[in-house]
């Protein structure tokens, strides 16, 4: 880890920033960075569309590449690698695709050490008592690059509490193990308990990675404060630096920007999945996560999802998902002690988030050429056709928050469920 270099930020507590802005803050870390020849740019994929990720990316390249030779690594964990359509929607056309490297999560990483079982029942209260082994990408560890940059935002999240920071490199450039033993933590833990936070177990789980097993790493971070404004990024603060107090300072304002506290409970919300960010439920379902903790006991969740295809982000996944479907704790954890998932507890972690447990329902406007009604109904949701449902919801002419509709219905709307959590005053 670069201790030793300045950290940089801008942020706003209203409005946005300015381009200028951000590249003044990009310019002083850049300033302040050890001369390297081989450098490792590592942003989030095309499911964080919205981070301003894509534009630092791209400043960064061509800033860098003048004068080193820069790699490009999406951090996408166990997503699939973006096709080249997505590389120019979210970095530019001017970004060369022969710049770009995958990470497969099965077969490019190498062990670097091991969380003890230990320590991961002591952070989770006794919930979680198993060791989780840690893997990177071997190139983060190898010697291939002289400087890492790791690039992403800081959102609530359902595992983490809030994301980013060095579950981009142990998660986004990680393996297996890590990837099921912090989803299973974090779910065994509770998302809402965790959702918004910034110390929770699967956050210590990390720290604990960051000192012990990449210490020796020039890896630095850039992280962003986002959030979606007519079908624009708004970027509200940029911080960079290596040490914790980074993320801690981005978590702070994502806290105050991207965490909407509701007066009371919604008995119908409309969440909307924008298609060219989300095409399965695996990435999808943060409809789910993020506005649960908002809906009425024997409410509903209407997600309208143009883009979905499919509900696993790699054919294991996927099969495995259409083959069990999102049922409830007490019916995952009985097929995990069944051994249904071996080596794939993240997918029953993903089960358990993905279930409102019988308390509400939950129903997925679909593209029925893409995914057939029986297809919904195997997995646990209601099924409802996309046009239908945006022909009653108009979401994308409609404002977030509380709607009234002609007929007197009352919905909630949220149009960009991934930039935030939403919750009753209180919870």
């Amino acid at each position: 880890m670069l201790k030793n270099i300045a950290e940089f930020s801008a942020q706003t507590e209203s409005g946005e920033l300015s381009s200028h802005q951000a590249v003044a803050v990009l310019d002083c870390m850049l300033e302040g960075l050890p001369k390297a020849g081989r450098i490792l740019l590592v942003p989030p994929d095309i499911t964080r569309c919205y981070s301003y990720g894509g534009v630092i990316t791209s400043y960064l390249y061509h800033r860098l590449s003048r004068e080193a030779k820069v790699r490009i690594m999406p951090a996408v964990g166990t997503h699939r690698a973006m096709s080249r359509e997505e590389q120019i929607r979210f970095f530019g056309e001017d970004v060369p695709e022969e710049v770009f490297l995958y990470h497969d999560w099965r077969k490019d990483t190498v062990p670097v050490g091991t969380v003890p079982g230990a320590y991961c029942g002591q952070v989770s209260g006794g919930r979680y008592t198993s060791d989780i082994g840690a893997e990177v990408n071997r190139c983060v560890v190898d010697g291939s690059f002289d400087l890492i940059l790791s690039i992403g935002q800081v959102v609530p999240h359902e595992v983490i509490g809030m994301s980013n920071y060095t579950k981009n490199i142990l998660v986004g450039l990680g393996g297996r193990p890590m990837i099921n033993g912090t989803h299973m933590l974090g779910a065994l833990c509770n998302l809402e308990t965790i959702m918004g936070n910034t110390d929770t177990p699967v956050r210590a789980v990390f720290d604990y990675g960051e000192e012990h097993f990449l210490r020796d790493v020039p890896l630095a971070y850039i992280l962003t404060v986002a959030s979606e404004q007519e079908g624009r990024t708004a970027l509200h603060g940029i911080f960079t630096g290596a040490s914790r107090q980074v993320y801690e300072h981005a978590a702070a304002l994502a806290k105050r920007r991207c965490i909407t506290q509701v007066e009371r409970r919604a008995k119908k919300v409309v969440a909307y999945l924008e298609p060219e960010e989300f095409s399965t439920t695996w990435v999808g379902n943060k409809a789910i996560y993020r506005t649960r903790m908002m809906i009425e006991d024997g409410g509903e969740l209407l997600v309208i999802a143009p883009g979905i295809k499919g509900f696993g982000e790699n054919p294991e996944v996927d099969g495995l998902i259409r083959r069990y479907g999102y049922k409830g704790t007490p019916y995952t954890m009985e097929l995990m002690e069944n051994g249904a998932f071996p080596g794939s507890a993240m997918v029953p972690a993903h089960m358990i988030h993905s279930s409102s447990e019988g308390r509400f329902t939950i129903t997925y406007a679909v593209n029925p050429e893409y995914v057939s009604q029986d297809e919904i109904g195997r997995i646990g949701y209601e099924f409802m056709d996309v046009k239908d449902a945006l022909a009653r919801y108009p979401v994308l002419e409609m404002e977030d928050g509380w709607q009234e509709m002609e007929d007197g219905e009352e919905i909630y709307v949220v149009k960009a469920p991934a930039l935030g959590l939403w919750r009753v005053m209180g919870a």
